[in-house]
């Protein structure tokens, strides 16, 4: 049964379900379309996953090689797990015969001969086979057989013409060898899939596409990352937050701790976000953890996404608090992905949270730290856009999203690298200050958008017992700047109401 859009279109599927998703469903049917990339981007992979998805629903399909071998193709198509069985492969690469000086002509140029015969052989199994898809690999060969401009722009109008009412959907493959960019092959295709790969100073490769034209056809604009892994490429559609609504019901999200409830002016409301920030050792991965297994308890699922701590780590830590993170992982209540920030793309990552929250139906997320997730991203400038957008998305699905992040420093003054106060709903911050000897913690909340909140500092304890919260440090003046003067006296109680902050 063939695939329709809005407007009653049939669609050829590329098989790959991200790329679909950006397409709107897929490629127009019956037209011809330009795949462009860099030498190792995934185009010959993108384009023999296209020709399977045909060939599994019953169609002929063609695959035409200029420069590579059948015995080339199906090591491509072993490496996926992928048999070629149901595709026609037109391997047009010279013979050894040709390459020898016996088969030289001197009479005409050869690439009036070698372009002419190239494009025979090529309509000859068209017509034999009658497929509905064709992959032509690659336009760098025949640019090349060409030898002029002029004489390449009428070879791809004339397979153009020729495909033209035959009922078959093309596929250019474009590896971009050549010095200009190829505006005019552009304008003659119906759309332009265009693959980019990046090599960071330090991890794996990134990859990214955008589709650069479709005519007639709404699709999801920007740039795209996408990885090659085995059974062929995996695209992560980028995240639009506006396409996610759903409504879910208004609660307050409890700790289970009272006085830190009672901080954050009765809890935190479902669907917000709130950011914990403060100097490492501070306990900011700590009160994330007392939240998701508050979470777990009511049987909700909690997620934690770890940028800098191991999953051994993090247990070990967590169980010395008396805090059951087994129990619940064992259950499935709550999850722990541990991420790479160097062998991840930010894209990808907000795959993992998204499809945590849509497939696994999540309520608690957990991303410790930002700071990791800055690593994760090659253009900085653009994580507070990205950091929104999920955000957004994630509020409006109802979960409730705790950001941590580290700031430089110990005492007194702290420096954070990345301002990410104005896009969380809540802010809480942590700590270190000296009194009588010793180095304590205090917790203050800076900021509530939903409502009111305690504006006390109070001290944080962490021990066997758990966290402890205590009682405004009400004789002290100057807590934040790491070396507070005791004053002695308590301010009068109405100093310590709750305040709603704007």
């Amino acid at each position: 049964m063939s695939t329709t859009d809005a407007a009653g279109s049939i669609l050829a599927e590329t098989g790959i379900p991200g790329l679909d998703d950006i397409l709107g469903g897929g490629l127009t049917a019956n037209r011809l379309y330009l795949v462009e990339g860099d030498p190792g981007t995934g185009k010959t992979t993108l384009g023999l996953r296209f020709l399977l998805t045909g060939a599994a629903r019953g169609e002929p399909t063609v695959y035409v090689s200029l420069s590579e071998t059948r015995d080339e193709l199906e090591v491509v198509a072993q490496s996926h797990g992928w048999s070629l069985d149901g595709v026609t492969i037109s391997e047009l690469a010279p013979s050894e015969e040709a390459l020898t000086a016996d088969a030289e002509n001197t009479m005409f140029h050869p690439s009036e001969l070698e372009l002419g015969e190239t494009t025979r052989t090529v309509l000859r199994d068209v017509e034999r086979v009658k497929p509905r898809r064709v992959v032509f690999d690659s336009l760098s060969e025949m640019r090349l057989l060409a030898s002029n401009p002029l004489r390449y722009r009428r070879q791809i109008l004339a397979l153009k013409q020729f495909f033209v009412g035959r009922k078959c959907t093309v596929m250019l493959l474009d590896d971009r060898t050549s010095d200009v960019s190829d505006l005019q092959l552009q304008s003659l295709a119906h759309g332009v899939i265009s693959l980019e790969r990046r090599s960071p100073e330090y991890g794996v490769m990134q990859r990214r596409l955008q589709i650069l034209k479709m005519r007639g056809k709404p699709f999801r604009p920007g740039y795209h990352d996408y990885t090659i892994v085995r059974g062929g490429l995996s695209v992560f559609p980028r995240l639009v937050a506006a396409e996610h609504q759903e409504p879910f019901e208004a609660e307050t999200i409890k700790s289970g701790l009272k006085a830190l409830d009672e901080l954050m002016g009765g809890g935190l409301d479902r669907g917000t976000s709130t950011l914990l920030m403060g100097p490492a050792g501070s306990g900011k991965s700590t009160l994330a953890t007392q939240y998701a297994v508050a979470a777990a308890a009511r049987g909700e699922r909690a997620a934690f996404f770890l940028f800098d701590e191991g999953r051994m780590t993090f247990q070990m830590r967590s169980a010395a608090l008396g805090l059951d993170v087994r129990g619940h992982l064992e259950s499935g209540r709550v999850v722990i992905s541990q991420i790479d920030p160097g062998a991840i793309s930010a894209g990808e990552f907000v795959d993992l949270v998204r499809r945590e929250v849509d497939e696994q139906q999540a309520r608690v997320v957990v991303i410790d730290s930002l700071n990791g997730y800055l690593n994760s991203m090659p253009e900085a400038r653009f994580l507070a856009i990205q950091l929104h957008e999920l955000l957004v998305f994630l509020g409006q699905r109802g979960v409730t999203t705790i950001l941590v992040v580290a700031q430089h420093g110990l005492i007194g003054s702290m420096e954070t690298p990345v301002d990410a106060s104005y896009l969380a709903d809540n802010v809480v911050m942590l700590r270190f200050f000296e009194a009588e000897g010793r180095v304590r913690q205090s917790l203050s909340v800076l900021k509530k958008r939903s409502g009111a909140h305690e504006r006390t500092i109070r001290e944080l304890e962490f021990g066997a017992h758990g966290i402890r919260i205590g009682p405004p440090l009400s004789a002290f003046h100057g807590v934040l700047t790491g070396v507070p003067r005791y004053v002695g006296q308590p301010l009068p109680d109405h100093e310590h109401e709750p305040d709603a902050s704007s």
